[in-house]
């Protein structure tokens, strides 16, 4: 009898192996979380740290603003033989003076001369001069301050009680100025001396920045491209701006102390700080021409008018010289990161703005026509 036939045996069905996700996604918690955690320490860390800074953000901008552009001043002084420490001291001490010692003059002059203001308004015993006849010829505001003045030299203690709360809150905003003011200048001092530590470790300093912007950039010749961009936009700045606006702040000033115009100091700080925030300084200039020609004879008024439009018309001529000077970087492009620093960032925004704008040129020009070592790479012909 035949055997039967064996009957076939199953085919062992294989199983299919999980899908990769699957087995990604049993180990990932454990990953991310080795991966995530020290992300989010660092990020408390970078956080707190920030947080701490924030107080001294404008303090540290204006030292380095203040060390870049004396930079190359306390080189020279190297090279006459003062040594990195002396000359850091140096000009620490020249700063802090230049800033000082007008200050403490101007706070002397000003503080001797309140009690004697207070006893005048209080007791009317000293008179005022009476106004000139010919400030009622002055458009729009002669006639009235005229008024007002005449009151005061006839009348002092009427005067001032007709005027009580008037004089009360402009003494209150005087005193409020006055305060913010001397903060102003506790912040600057403050900046000078620690600009001149950063000048005593010139070397040190320069070498981290160096390593911070290889990093960001990708290579040391970029960060010291960069690097030198930065350094040369923010002394552009300071001569350029700055500088020039107090050349054309002392020339203006020149004019109105020689025509006896009123208020001439505090008229020629105005026109520093026009000059500063690129605003032009007819507005200063202009109502003092129309006083000249109220108050003094034709003569002199023309000769002031002339001297007025000549030192209006000097940053025209001056910021071409002085921005954009040895730069990559056009002076319009200058020009228009500081007005947009200033606008966005105050007066700390001349030099923010000016670098952001420098740097962001530069990078679009090397994007539009990359250099020849990066065509190369990317395979372009560069013959």
């Amino acid at each position: 009898m035949a055997t039967a036939a064996a009957k076939p045996k199953p085919a062992k069905i294989a199983r299919a192996a999980p899908p990769p996700e699957a087995a990604t996604a049993r180990v990932s918690v454990g990953q991310a979380v080795e991966v995530l955690l020290p992300l989010l320490l660092l990020a408390l860390l970078i956080t707190l740290c920030g947080q701490l800074l924030v107080p001294f953000v404008g303090l540290l901008i204006w030292t380095v603003i203040l060390a870049v552009c004396f930079y190359p001043i306390h080189l020279k002084l190297q090279k006459r033989g003062l040594s990195n420490r002396m000359s850091a001291i140096l000009i620490g001490t020249l700063l802090s003076a230049f800033v000082l010692v007008p200050t403490a003059i101007a706070a002397v002059s000003a503080a001797s001369s309140v009690p004697e203001l207070v006893s005048t308004i209080q007791t009317g015993e000293r008179q005022i001069s009476p106004p000139p006849d010919r400030l009622q010829d002055v458009p729009v505001i002669g006639p009235k301050a005229h008024a007002i003045w005449a009151q005061a030299s006839t009348d002092l203690p009427a005067f001032a009680k007709q005027y009580g709360p008037q004089l009360t809150s402009f003494t209150k905003w005087l005193i409020a100025q006055a305060g913010g003011l001397f903060m102003t200048v506790l912040l600057i001092v403050a900046a000078i001396i620690f600009a001149a530590i950063m000048l005593a470790y010139a070397n040190a300093c320069r070498a981290f920045m160096l390593s911070l912007l290889a990093k960001v950039t990708g290579s040391r010749a970029s960060g010291e491209h960069y690097l030198d961009i930065i350094g040369a936009t923010v002394r552009s700045v300071a001569n350029g701006v700055i500088g020039v606006a107090f050349v054309q702040a002392l020339l203006v000033g020149i004019g109105l102390f020689v025509a006896g115009v009123p208020g001439a100091g505090i008229l020629s700080i105005l026109a520093m700080a026009l000059g500063v925030v690129q605003v032009p300084v007819i507005l200063i200039t202009l109502p003092a021409i129309v006083w000249a020609f109220s108050a003094k004879t034709m003569t002199v008024a023309i000769i002031f008018t002339i001297w007025s439009v000549i030192a209006g018309l000097s940053d025209a001529v001056l910021k071409p010289i002085m921005i954009g000077h040895g730069l990559e970087v056009p002076m319009p492009v200058i020009l228009l990161g500081v007005i947009g620093g200033v606008m966005a960032y105050g007066l700390v925004g001349l030099f923010i703005g000016a670098v952001l704008l420098a740097v962001g040129y530069v990078l679009f020009v090397e994007w539009l026509n990359p250099p020849a070592k990066a065509k190369s790479e990317l395979g372009v012909n560069v013959s």
